[in-house]
């Protein structure tokens, strides 16, 4: 495995929670998230497949209960296994996922759209915290 690529060892990945992490795909940066399951680590985009503004994890954790990823803005609710709606908004919808491989307890991104950047947010404005309409008073 290509060391530049290594994300985490997997115990880094809480159990019941997510890491927020921050890939490049050319000149964009895009926040993606690792979720532990049963099976492996579920990798995808920090964004709800029904409003694509709002994150799942805003840094502090993705909430994960039952097996599932909760959207905290609309409690819909996604497999762990494979990003998939099973509830809310955008059921039937998966959040869009990238190619991740545990390799000796490490977890490496594997995707060939993007590259590894760092840990953590993108430092990007967190556009979930607004709401959708704006009002000029004009």
């Amino acid at each position: 495995m290509d060391e530049s690529e290594r994300i985490a060892a997997l115990d880094e990945i809480p159990e019941d929670s997510s890491l927020l992490i921050t890939v490049r795909d050319g000149f964009d940066r895009e926040e993606a998230i690792l979720v532990r399951h049963d099976e492996g680590v579920l990798a995808v985009k920090n964004s709800c497949p029904h409003w694509t503004d709002v994150r799942l994890d805003s840094g502090s954790g993705a909430t994960v209960r039952d097996d599932e990823l909760v959207c905290a803005k609309h409690g819909a609710t996604f497999e762990v296994d494979s990003g998939v709606c099973t509830y809310g908004p955008c059921e039937g919808a998966q959040i869009e996922p990238l190619s991740v491989t545990v390799s000796d307890d490490d977890v490496y991104l594997t995707d060939d759209t993007y590259t590894f950047e760092e840990r953590g947010p993108s430092g990007e404005h967190d556009l979930s915290s607004r709401g959708r309409i704006g009002f000029s008073g004009n």
